[in-house]
């Protein structure tokens, strides 16, 4: 026999531009040393420059966008709710 399903825990909402900061500047710490290795890095694996190069720029990206995002979230729950109240 099953057990019956437990409730979905709270939500926890957090700031989310934590972890894109940290992972822009993981990006861009590992950008600058490819680019200190010189070249010592070999031809076969500097395109791993390119890739750090799309890392840090999605990273601030998404460090930008995220307060927009969830600004327009809210507005849309706003939205639902009023229209909710208008038809009670």
């Amino acid at each position: 026999m099953r057990k019956p399903r437990q409730p979905d825990p709270e939500v926890h909402e957090s700031d989310y531009r934590v972890p894109a900061a940290i992972g822009t500047l993981a990006w861009a710490v590992a950008l600058v040393v490819l680019v200190a290795m010189g070249d010592a890095l070999p031809q076969t694996e500097r395109w791993w420059i390119g890739v750090c190069v799309t890392g840090a720029a999605l990273g601030v990206f998404g460090f930008l966008y995220i307060p927009r995002l969830l600004r327009k979230r809210d507005e849309s729950a706003e939205r639902v709710a009023s229209r909710r109240s208008d038809t009670t």
